[in-house]
């Protein structure tokens, strides 16, 4: 995208040759969701799609991460436009982040509201300043969250919480969301420990990142028994890759931390 553009696609290699991908909302102050953010957003995942880095990492720029979506995306819509807005959103953002076959990270330094935390549930991992805010707060024009986020939510936290913050809209810190196991981390450099691990993650066995993403993914659309009848092809695939038997080779001649893996 352009530096006039709301968001921010870079690609940049680590140290160690693997391609991280960030992705970065840039329409501040509020980065707000109005049309033109929502089409940024679909354009930059296409391109992600077409050609997955090794990692991404979402982030923001300004003082908060999002004030939420530009209410004007709602004022006069039919219920079947409604519901074409929120198929469309699933189809078109929040599915296709979870269906990168590499780690999804979220930074989340500040105020994170409505579509900005829906889009963080739909990553791998979450990670956040100490005084970083999070909140589905659409009931303040009637409205439930329906980009995934109650449903999400209720994977990390438990569906009783997930009606608790979605029914009263009041806003939740980050050491709380840590505690309820929706942030993984909290860090007071966020920026740099965000970086480090989406660097650490990409210089990983990311076809195995990607197969443990599926296996994950078959347990919350079946349970257990549907994630342990599809893990046995999954992870025999591994077997085909480059990554694993050199892994192993390395094991096993070197000892255990020394392998290095080239994501194919």
């Amino acid at each position: 995208m352009s530096a006039t553009e709301p968001t921010r696609l870079e690609r940049t290699v680590t140290a160690g040759g693997a391609e991280v991908a960030t992705l970065t909302l840039a329409s501040p102050p509020l980065n707000l969701f109005d049309q033109a953010m929502f089409d940024a957003l679909v354009a930059d995942l296409a391109e992600l799609s077409a050609r997955p880095p090794r990692a991404l990492l979402i982030r923001a720029e300004g003082k908060v991460v999002s004030g939420g979506v530009d209410v004007h995306t709602f004022d006069g819509l039919t219920a079947a436009q409604g519901a074409q807005l929120w198929q469309d959103l699933f189809d078109r953002i929040s599915h296709p982040i979870e269906a990168l076959p590499c780690p999804v990270l979220f930074a989340a330094h500040g105020l994170t509201l409505t579509a900005a935390f829906e889009i963080a549930l739909a990553c791998d991992l979450i990670l956040a300043a100490p005084k970083a805010k999070f909140g589905l707060v659409e009931i303040v024009v009637g409205l439930t969250p329906s980009m995934g986020g109650p449903q999400r939510l209720a994977e990390r936290a438990g569906s009783g919480r997930a009606r608790e913050l979605v029914m009263t809209g009041d806003l939740y810190d980050a050491q709380t969301m840590r505690e309820w196991g929706v942030v993984n981390q909290i860090h007071e450099d966020l920026d740099t420990a965000a970086v480090a691990l989406a660097h650490r993650l990409a210089e990983g066995p990311t076809r195995a990142h990607a197969a443990t993403k599926r296996i994950v993914e078959a347990w919350r659309s079946g349970g257990v028994a549907h994630a342990d009848s599809v893990t046995p092809r999954v992870s025999g695939d591994l077997f085909d890759t480059e990554d694993l038997p050199r892994a192993v080779r390395s094991f096993l001649e070197l000892g255990p931390g020394k392998a290095t893996y080239r994501g194919c």
